[in-house]
C-alpha cells in the first residue's frame, strides 16, 4: 500500500501561476495533454487566457500526467492547482483520480442524479478541488456498461431511430453539458436532449446550442400537434433570434474594467486639429522604395508614431502619470509607445519599449512585429505593461476621427483619422490635397489645456512638413 508520504514525495502540483502584473485569474483555453502521457520540464501543457493576453504555460518537472483538474473553458484563480503530475511513474500503484472526479466534474447532473463511479471524464480533468457548488459524491452508482448503454439510447434517439420505450429513462441519461451551456440553453429554450453533441466525449458545446437555437426548432416543432406548434414555437424563435448573452471574461471583461477606471478618474480633454498631410504621403511612398527600409513595414503609422515621439521631446511634460496613492506627478524620461490593436479576443494595447531611442526602421520594425503577435493573439503581459502614450489609428475603418479614452496610467492617446482626398487651400489656390483629423486625448490633471495644444499643433506640423523630423529632432 503506497503511504501519505510517499504519495505525496511521489506527485507534484502545478499552480496556476500569476501570468501578469497581478492577475487575478485565467481562463484554461486549451489542454495540450491528457492523464497518462509524458511530460517533460519546459513543455507546454495547457494555453489560458488572462485579463490582457493569451499565454502558454510551460510545467517545470518531468513526469506522466495524473490529473488534470479542470476542464477546459474554466476560470481558475491564480495559485490553485490545475494539473498534477507522477515524478516517479514506476514505484507503485498510483491512486486513482477518478476517486474524487464525481464531487466536482463540471458536466454532471445535480446530486439528485447518480453518475457512474469508473466513468471516462468528460473534456479533461476532474474539476476542482475544493468547489462552492454542493455536489455529493457518487460511489454506489451504477455499473459503467449501463452508463454505455444510457448514453447509446440518447443517441439513438438524437439519430432518429431510437426506440420509443427508452423515452422514460432519458433523464437518467441526461445530456453532457457545463453549467454555463445549460443556462444558455435554457435562456434560448432549447432543450439540450433534441442538440446533437459535437464537443469531445459528447459534450453539448456552446456553438451546439447556437446552432440548434434556429434552425432546429422548426423540424422539433414538425411532430407536434398544432395546437402545441401555434402556440409555442413562435416564443421559441423570436427569444432566440432577438437576443444573445455573452459571458464577459478575459480580455473584454478586463477592457470594461479599464475604460469604466479611466474615464471616471482621469479628467478627459480631447482636441481636434484637421491637417494637409500630402507630403507625409509623398515621404511614405519614398520610403518603401528606400533600400534602408527593405524588410519593413512602411506606411503613414510609422511617420505619424515617429511624429508624436518627436512632440513629446519638444514638449518632456505630456509624458507623464499620475500617482494617486503618494499624490505625486512621476515623470517619464522614456517613451513606452503603445499601438491600439484590434485582435480576435477584442481590443489590447501592446507597446513599443524605449520607443524615443529607436531610429526609424528600428521603430518600423518594432511596429511590424507588434501588430503581427497581436493579430497572431500571442502578444505578452509584459508586453502590454508600462505604456506612457498611446496612438489609436481609427482611419483604417474609414472613421474620421473620435474622442478615444485614456488608457489606464497614461496621460495621453492621439487617435488618427481616415486620410482622404479633399479640396484644400494649397498656396492661394483650392486644390486636391490629402487631409485627415487628429484627437488628441490627455489626462487634465497632468496636461493643462496650453500643453495638450502645443502636443497636438507639434504632431500636425510634422505631418504637414516632415522635414521637420529633422530640423525638429
Amino acid at each position: 500500500m503506497t503511504t501519505m508520504t510517499e504519495t505525496s514525495a511521489r506527485f507534484r502540483e502545478f499552480k496556476m501561476p500569476d501570468v501578469g502584473e497581478g492577475l487575478t485569474e485565467a481562463e484554461i483555453l486549451t489542454w495540450f495533454v491528457q492523464p497518462g502521457d509524458t511530460v517533460t520540464d519546459g513543455q507546454v501543457v495547457c494555453e489560458v487566457e488572462t485579463a490582457k493576453a493569451a499565454v502558454e504555460l510551460p510545467i517545470p518537472f518531468d513526469g506522466v500526467v495524473h490529473e488534470l483538474r479542470f476542464p477546459e473553458g474554466t476560470t481558475v484563480d491564480v495559485g490553485q492547482v490545475i494539473i498534477t503530475v507522477d515524478v516517479a511513474p514506476g514505484s507503485g500503484d498510483a491512486p486513482a483520480p477518478a476517486a474524487a472526479a464525481p464531487a466536482q466534474e463540471p458536466v454532471e447532473a445535480p446530486e439528485a442524479e447518480a453518475e457512474p463511479k469508473g466513468r471516462t471524464p468528460v473534456l479533461v480533468g476532474y474539476g476542482v478541488a475544493e468547489s462552492s457548488t454542493k455536489r455529493r459524491p457518487r460511489k454506489g452508482a451504477a455499473p459503467a456498461p449501463e452508463a454505455a448503454a444510457a448514453a447509446a439510447a440518447v443517441q439513438a434517439e438524437l439519430n432518429g431511430h431510437g426506440a420509443p420505450a427508452a423515452e422514460p429513462e432519458a433523464p437518467s441519461a441526461r445530456p453532457l453539458a457545463k453549467p454555463p451551456v445549460r443556462k444558455l440553453a435554457k435562456d434560448l429554450g432549447i432543450d439540450l436532449a433534441t442538440v446533437v453533441p459535437t464537443g469531445k466525449d459528447g459534450i453539448i458545446t456552446r456553438e451546439d446550442v447556437h446552432a440548434a437555437a434556429a434552425p432546429a426548432e422548426a423540424p422539433a416543432a414538425a411532430p407536434a400537434a398544432p395546437a402545441a406548434t401555434d402556440a409555442e414555437a413562435p416564443a421559441v424563435v423570436s427569444d432566440s433570434a432577438r437576443e444573445t448573452r455573452i459571458p464577459v471574461k478575459g480580455v473584454r471583461k478586463a477592457i470594461a474594467q479599464a475604460m469604466v477606471g479611466s474615464a471616471f478618474t482621469a479628467p478627459h480633454v480631447t482636441e481636434f486639429v484637421t491637417v494637409d498631410v500630402t507630403r507625409t504621403m509623398k515621404l511614405v511612398a519614398e520610403l518603401k522604395e528606400d533600400k534602408d527600409m527593405a524588410g519593413v513595414r512602411v506606411n503613414p503609422l510609422l511617420v505619424i508614431a515617429k511624429a508624436l515621439l518627436v512632440a513629446i521631446k519638444r514638449n518632456p511634460e505630456v509624458n507623464a502619470a499620475w500617482d494617486e496613492a503618494n499624490q505625486e506627478i512621476v515623470q517619464k524620461h522614456y517613451v513606452n509607445l503603445g499601438i491600439a490593436a484590434a485582435t480576435p479576443r477584442g481590443l489590447i494595447v501592446p507597446n513599443v519599449k524605449d520607443a524615443h531611442d529607436k531610429t526609424l526602421p528600428q521603430l518600423a520594425q518594432a511596429l511590424g512585429e507588434l501588430v503581427t503577435t497581436a493579430r497572431d493573439g500571442k502578444t505578452s503581459p509584459a508586453a502590454m505593461a508600462g505604456g506612457t502614450v498611446t496612438i489609436t489609428n481609427v482611419g483604417v475603418f474609414g472613421v474620421d476621427t473620435g474622442t478615444p479614452i485614456l488608457n489606464p496610467g497614461e496621460s495621453a492617446i492621439l487617435a488618427v483619422g481616415a486620410i482622404k482626398l479633399q479640396p484644400w487651400v494649397h498656396k492661394g489656390k483650392v486644390k486636391p490635397r490629402q487631409v485627415t483629423t487628429l484627437a488628441l486625448s490627455f489626462d487634465h490633471r497632468l496636461v493643462d489645456g496650453e500643453l495638450g495644444s502645443k502636443v497636438l499643433a507639434d504632431v500636425a506640423a510634422i505631418l504637414e512638413q516632415p522635414k521637420r523630423l529633422i530640423t525638429w529632432a
